[in-house]
């Protein structure tokens, strides 16, 4: 017995699961909510969720692009990071020195 075609298998003339994907990430996809939690009109919590699933090259042209500057996702970030932090401690080395030549 033959299993019946689905719009996920992709016969019958329906989109198939890589079609979708791709249309999906090609295009961008937007899910936003909020919850709020209240008590006697007064607000105790305010939740906001966004989701956006697009291809890095889509979020890119939207603007999105934090992971680029994060150092936990990006060794190019971490790279920055250590390089700035480098050069504040040399400063404060320098500084430190300065003051101990000053004091003798």
């Amino acid at each position: 017995m033959t299993p019946e075609p689905t719009a996920l298998t992709g016969t019958g003339g329906g989109a198939n699961l890589a079609d979708i994907l791709e249309r999906v990430l090609d295009k961008g996809v937007v899910i936003a909510g909020d919850i709020r939690v209240n008590l006697l009109d007064i607000e105790l919590l305010t939740i906001k969720l966004r989701l956006v699933v697009a291809s890095v090259d889509k979020a890119k042209e939207m603007g999105i692009d934090w992971w680029e500057s994060d150092p936990a996702l990006s060794s190019g970030a971490r790279r920055g990071e250590l390089g700035a932090e480098n050069a504040r401690l040399r400063a404060r080395v320098a500084e430190l020195e300065q003051r101990q030549e000053e004091t003798r």
